[in-house]
């Protein structure tokens, strides 16, 4: 099972209530076991969930246990990590990137 120590994890059958219904912007790495450069970024973000802890949520979505939330959101390629804030899909980065690039792209939108 896909799932990094210190961070949420989503599913098709709790996606609604622990991404779209939270009060605080929510990053979802949508990844898979199997993929390199997720294991890649894990650290990452298990670093920015203790850091932006109160202010982001981070949570993973295994794409081959919970492919229908993968599909809704278009999500081809793993890791996609997307940012929800009031239910909407408001940032979308695909592949891997330092912390402090990830924390720049993601500011306007935290």
């Amino acid at each position: 099972m896909f799932r990094t120590a210190g961070l949420g994890e989503a599913t098709d059958a709790n996606f609604d209530e622990v991404v779209l219904r939270s009060d605080l912007p929510v990053l979802v790495e949508f990844g898979a076991d199997w993929c390199g450069p997720c294991r890649q970024i894990a650290p990452v973000l298990r670093a920015m969930a203790e850091e932006e802890r109160g202010r982001l949520t981070i949570v993973q979505l295994d794409v081959d246990t919970s492919p229908g939330t993968a599909a809704a959101y278009g999500v081809l390629a793993a890791p996609t990590l997307m940012v929800f804030r009031g239910g909407e899909p408001v940032r979308s980065i695909v592949g891997t990137r330092p912390k402090r690039r990830l924390l720049q792209e993601l500011e306007e939108v935290l």
